[in-house]
């Protein structure tokens, strides 16, 4: 089957370095540690000490990070096959097939697709005309 994209070879994705994704999980339990701050209440501890300690092992030690990282590269990975056919699913449902069915019901045809032989040309002049040709010339 031949389509404009090859969806059977693999792509090169590179995995993120083992610092980084140390950082982004520090970050993620000091949210988690301030969240409740935003409602009057009080600082999760453990939340915090397991920030504070994730983002130094990320500067000391990030090849710790390795076997965890390459996991949740791989997670990645599937969720992405998994989630892009159900987002563009709904997308097509709910956006274009309504769209369509709204147009048929109003008879309204965008594209003139129908041959017509009693034309001399499908080029559709502008009444009244649109601006010289001259005045197209530095468009970028």
């Amino acid at each position: 089957m031949k389509t404009h994209e090859n969806i059977i070879e693999k792509q090169d994705i590179q995995i993120g370095s083992n610092k980084s994704f140390g950082i982004v999980f520090a970050v993620v339990f000091f949210v988690i540690a301030l969240w409740p701050l935003m409602e009057e209440g009080t600082f999760r501890v453990w939340a915090l000490v397991t920030g504070i300690f994730l983002f130094f092992i990320s500067f000391i030690y990030p090849s710790i990070y390795k076997p965890f990282n390459y996991i949740w590269f791989k997670f990645g990975l599937l969720l992405g096959k998994i989630v892009t056919p159900i987002v563009m699913g709904f997308l097509y449902f709910f956006t274009i097939t309504p769209t369509a069915l709204i147009m048929r019901t109003l008879k309204k045809r965008p594209l003139d697709l129908e041959f017509d032989d009693s034309l001399d040309s499908y080029w559709k002049y502008r009444d009244p005309p649109g601006p010289s040709s001259e005045s197209m010339k530095n468009q970028f």
